[in-house]
């Protein structure tokens, strides 16, 4: 499988473009508006068909590309049921399963960043949005956010995977590209092994986060899978 990872700064969002080399299906996950033309670029370069749109929640801190995708591509969006977006293609609960040539992709509700928080693993690497992030996780303080239940999607759910499993997550503010399930499960500071459900959400509790910087033009536009006249990419 061919996996080709893009930076936004802005948000400092990653999001992934997956294909099946062999028939050059292909799927994005978490994609960002400002970066579209490097995905239209990467899927022109690869020769690809992009089958599918995957979202791992509705993000708070960037425009979502979907839509626009979906426009310019034969791609189906995909989201969590739970999501309260009514203009995806394909709504998703835990345990379904896609195929892209090849490749199957596994889907893992994970919630506690958000209500409808959704990991996907294929074999040897999990992509987990916020719910996992590389020594961290995502804030849970909005959103239908709750440190229990992503306290047990982590330990219950995705630190059941193999410990050689690659972790690529939606967002790193450090300059980490990727982690492993093995790394997490002894040194992140939040939800190693060792750190107990109490002394996660006491953790949560005392963060002091401020206020999300774009969620006020962010939340309604990915409500509507980033259909807007205008969005701030500079």
């Amino acid at each position: 499988m061919y996996i080709k990872q893009f930076f936004e700064p802005k948000s400092s969002t990653y999001s992934y473009f997956l294909m099946c080399e062999e028939s050059k299906e292909a799927i994005i996950i978490d994609p960002v508006q400002c970066d579209i033309e490097k995905y239209l670029e990467e899927i022109k370069q690869q020769q690809a068909n992009l089958q599918y749109i995957f979202e791992t929640h509705i993000h708070a801190d960037h425009i979502t590309a979907s839509h626009t995708l979906k426009t310019l591509t034969s791609a189906k969006s995909v989201v969590h049921k739970n999501s309260g977006v009514e203009c995806a293609d394909v709504f998703i609960t835990d345990g379904c399963d896609f195929r892209f040539g090849q490749q199957l992709l596994q889907v893992l509700a994970t919630p506690g960043h958000t209500n409808a928080c959704t990991s996907y693993y294929a074999k040897g690497y999990v992509f987990t949005g916020d719910t996992l992030l590389i020594n961290g996780c995502g804030r849970t303080d909005f959103q239908g956010g709750s440190a229990e239940k992503l306290y047990q999607s982590v330990h219950r759910k995705l630190f059941t995977l193999p410990s050689e499993t690659i972790v690529y997550p939606a967002h790193d503010y450090k300059g980490n590209f990727s982690s492993s399930i093995g790394h997490e499960k002894e040194y992140n500071p939040r939800l190693a092994l060792h750190i107990s459900q109490e002394e996660f959400i006491h953790i949560m509790a005392n963060l002091d986060l401020a206020y999300p910087a774009q969620i006020d033009q962010a939340l309604p536009a990915n409500k509507l899978c980033g259909r807007v006249q205008t969005s701030d990419c500079d």
